[in-house]
């Protein structure tokens, strides 16, 4: 016995319909990658000179971060500030950190850092008085532009709750002359 084939008649649109299909799951793939686990974020200001400048996109990863000193990361927008804030971790909860505003140096818990990150010697200082022991949980953030930087020194920012980074900054994807991965 043998059997019949039977074809189905194509539908008229249905190749459409597919590619509709197609790329709506690919936004919403997208839209749950961006919403979990990596954020687009825009530098505003000149505080993270010259590691970053004003306008910069960057890409910052979220899921499970933890934060390490020396990181670049961002502060969410719901600090005093009101906007979210691109800074470097300096030091953590537990650290003592001091300023020699005099010569320009950082110390953490002793050690002398190497930064060759910054634009210039940290001379500018705010209301923080040093040495300073970070209180567990915190951060202490700086801008790699220490004297045009808002930061950690100043009472007004503070430190900063751990739970309030956004992520880790790993990229700037525009503008395409300062692509790269951000250290």
């Amino acid at each position: 016995m043998e059997k019949q084939q039977q074809s189905v008649p194509a539908v008229r649109g249905q190749g459409m319909l597919e590619w509709y299909e197609a790329l709506i799951s690919a936004a919403l793939v997208l839209v749950l990658i961006f919403s979990f686990f990596f954020r687009i974020i825009q530098v505003d200001g000149r505080s993270m000179v010259p590691t970053l400048t004003h306008g910069d996109k960057l890409i910052v990863w979220a899921a499970g971060y933890t934060p390490q000193r020396g990181d670049v990361v961002i502060v969410d927008s719901y600090t005093v500030y009101g906007k979210p804030l691109v800074k470097r971790i300096i030091a953590k909860g537990g650290d003592t950190i001091s300023i020699d505003y005099d010569a320009g140096t950082v110390t953490v818990n002793g050690e002398l850092l190497q930064e060759d990150y910054v634009a210039a010697p940290t001379y500018l200082g705010y209301d923080v008085q040093f040495p300073f022991t970070v209180p567990e949980g915190t951060l202490f953030v700086m801008g790699d532009n220490r004297n045009e930087s808002l930061d950690s020194r100043s009472s007004y920012v503070g430190c900063i709750d751990e739970r309030d980074i956004l992520g880790k900054v790993l990229l700037c994807f525009m503008p395409f002359t300062d692509f790269g991965v951000v250290k």
